[in-house]
């Protein structure tokens, strides 16, 4: 191609950058992870929204596919932050939609916080969220769908707080049991049952007293029939984590884990084949990177995964394993978008 005349470069030239342009219009939303093979694909929920700043994610799995929630707005604490919602409907996650938002009947308006969905082997898909101007002043609510997320029933208030920011366990009586936390008189962990969807609560006192160990923000893994685990985060610099061998009716005293955490969320899941998994960040500062962790018997944890490793926010992880096996979990990606990862558990 030396000898090309003049023109015949310009020519040559302007196609290939139209060839470049295309092929850059033309990288997918979803991408596979760099590193790792358990990895199957990572994509953002969203590309663009009516809110600059989201947080706090939750996914779960119903009849017609995925569904994940978050609150979004001007920035945590502002009074237009509402919970958003996307569902898939097997090839794309659909544009987010506002379910709710903290408006009064008074014309105050507070932000809203960690909502947390949850779909029951039988019954309505459930949505919780907070309402308030600060965790140590916030209140629990509640919405049911009976139509896979498509509408939602009125909000409803509860009498605590419902799971603070992970998704309940479903024991096998029915009844759900939830994690969650205060912070109006030090973080301090308990946990909420309910045997009737949210219509009835009982509540355990506060599992830790806020000095040793200050921990919120429970997540639970099922070992036995009546054996259970939380693992929470502390300001601590490590998970901490309780058992219980009644079914979560009593809690063993709180006890740091071999994990590290730099205060910030965390969540976990209990696998089909009887392993655990935790999602969190490995370190003592900062929010990145974020990691997979798997163990046997909850105790002893082996690396998975690095699912986040550059400079930056990757955050208040949520994770769950769906009827084919695979695990799907939802974060926040620099407080501007939130990201989906699919992860094969076999592979690591």
């Amino acid at each position: 191609m030396g000898d090309l005349p003049k023109c015949g470069w310009v020519l040559f030239c302007l196609l290939f950058c139209s060839c470049v342009v295309t092929q850059e219009k033309a990288v997918p939303k979803t991408t596979s992870m760099p590193g790792t093979s358990a990895v199957l694909r990572a994509e953002f929920i969203y590309e663009k929204a009516p809110f600059p700043s989201c947080h706090a994610s939750s996914i779960a799995e119903t009849k017609d596919g995925l569904i994940a929630t978050w609150f979004g707005g001007k920035y945590e604490k502002s009074p237009d932050v509402g919970i958003w919602l996307s569902r898939h409907d097997g090839s794309q996650w659909l544009p987010p939609v506002e379910v709710a938002n903290g408006k009064q009947k008074d014309g105050n308006q507070f932000p809203t916080w960690n909502p947390v969905l949850f779909q029951p082997k039988q019954g309505p898909l459930l949505l919780f969220y907070k309402v308030g101007p600060s965790p140590s002043k916030w209140w629990g609510m509640m919405m049911r769908s009976a139509d896979a997320g498509k509408t939602w029933s009125e909000p409803e208030k509860l009498p605590g707080l419902g799971p603070i920011k992970n998704k309940p366990v479903e024991l096998a009586d029915g009844t759900l049991l939830c994690g969650s936390s205060t912070e109006d008189m030090g973080w301090r962990v308990h946990m909420e049952r309910t045997s009737d969807l949210g219509r009835t609560w009982k509540s355990t006192g506060p599992l830790n007293d806020g000095l040793v160990f200050a921990a919120i923000q429970p997540t639970i893994l099922i070992h036995g029939p009546e054996t259970l685990q939380i693992l929470c985060r502390s300001e601590q610099s490590k998970i901490t984590e309780c058992w219980s061998k009644d079914n979560g009716l009593t809690w063993t005293p709180m006890e740091a884990t071999t994990l590290p955490n730099p205060n910030s969320g965390i969540d976990a899941v209990t696998l089909k084949d009887g392993r655990f998994v935790v999602i969190y960040n490995h370190t003592i500062k900062g929010r990145t990177p974020l990691n997979l962790a798997i163990s046997s018997d909850g105790k002893a944890w082996k690396p998975g995964p690095v699912l986040e490793s550059h400079p930056g926010e990757y955050s208040y992880p949520a994770i769950i394993q769906t009827k084919d096996g695979l695990l799907h979990a939802t974060y926040t990606w620099k407080r501007q978008r939130i990201k989906h990862v699919v992860i094969d558990p076999a592979n690591f």
